[in-house]
């Protein structure tokens, strides 16, 4: 058995797995969470990782091979995080854990990687479609931001693709989301509005202001005091997550205004989703990654999410023989990180 090391790299905190690899098959021997900004850089907390793995009392070989997923961009296998001072080179890290590669890849790369090893339980199929294995894969994820990617088949492997797609414009579908578009650029006082300033979790609080600000639904004053809150605090270290409590007062059904706001960027996210599968026809599958998914499952099976992702006029029937999953499996980057190691 080879072992790898793989690893999810934030600025908050990073995970880190020793994987053992045996006739092409992934075992995981040893996982650690860190805080990130308790160490210098990421040499020594590898260090204390391994030396922590060996202190288990198995006698785990040397790992030969690494890859980390970084929550930033990657630029000729570096990246500087933003949250950090860490200052990341492949070949530097390589070197200095004396291994015979390492390899930086995005976040979102990653979980490009990860969802080629998913088990039938890390994922909720919103619609089976008609699956085809030489067909592109989509995947889409809304979080901090909205991220979007897609995967090719090159002989037996798959290569993994990164886009920007997030930034494309924001395309209102009613006549409520014509009134979000200008509400937003009036309150921002900018030109255009992409799809990541809706579908995201600054979407989910950029929406609850909008009907705040209108007059549009009735929200409860607890709900009310935790954006207020969030809107003070402005520039400073965050006390409370907006985002967080609008979709768990949604699926509780104890804010109406709450449930309005979810509804719309419930619609908005299947939306954007049909259009990046209009744009790559992936009866692969589209995978929704990110956490706002799978967070808040009960609103993304209720019918919505579908209904926006199918709707698209003379081409609806295309999308219905594409397989929508969501991704349920919160360490899908970590397992593509280990994918990526291996050589999967």
């Amino acid at each position: 058995m080879r072992y790898l090391l793989a690893g999810d790299i934030g600025g908050t905190k990073t995970i880190l797995r020793l994987v053992g690899v045996d006739a092409a098959q992934l075992h995981t021997c040893y996982e650690q969470e860190y805080v990130s900004k308790d160490f210098p850089d990421l040499v020594p907390m590898v260090e204390t990782f391994l030396a922590a793995a060996q202190a288990q009392g198995t006698d785990f070989g040397k790992p030969t091979r690494a890859c980390f997923a970084i929550a930033g961009p990657v630029v000729n296998n570096t990246s500087k995080l933003t949250n950090l001072t860490w200052n990341l080179d492949g070949d530097r890290l390589a070197r200095d854990l004396e291994l015979e590669s390492t390899e930086l890849i995005n976040d979102f790369a990653a979980i490009g990687y990860g969802v080629l090893g998913l088990e039938p339980t890390d994922l909720q199929t919103l619609q089976a479609g008609s699956s085809d294995d030489a067909a592109p894969i989509a995947i889409i994820g809304a979080g901090t931001g909205l991220g979007q990617g897609f995967l090719i088949k090159q002989g037996e492997q798959f290569q993994v693709f990164s886009s920007e797609g997030g930034h494309a414009d924001f395309a209102p579908r009613s006549e409520l989301e014509f009134q979000l578009l200008k509400y937003l650029l009036d309150k921002h006082q900018i030109t255009r509005v992409s799809a990541e300033r809706v579908v995201s979790g600054q979407g989910i609080v950029a929406i609850y202001q909008f009907l705040r600000d209108r007059g549009i639904a009735q929200g409860t004053s607890e709900l009310a005091d935790i954006v207020e809150t969030w809107e003070k605090e402005a520039g400073q270290t965050k006390t409370v997550d907006p985002a967080a409590a609008i979709s768990q007062a949604a699926q509780q059904g104890a804010d109406s205004r709450a449930v309005r706001t979810m509804n719309l960027f419930v619609g908005a996210y299947g939306a954007e989703a049909g259009n990046l599968a209009l744009k790559l026809l992936p009866y692969g599958g589209l995978y929704v990654a990110g956490g706002i998914a799978a967070k808040n499952l009960s609103l993304m099976t209720a019918g919505g999410f579908l209904d926006a992702f199918i709707h698209k006029g003379r081409v609806s029937k295309l999308l219905e023989a594409v397989p929508v999953r969501i991704v349920l499996n919160p360490q899908v980057g970590l397992i593509g990180a280990a994918r990526r190691a291996a050589g999967l």
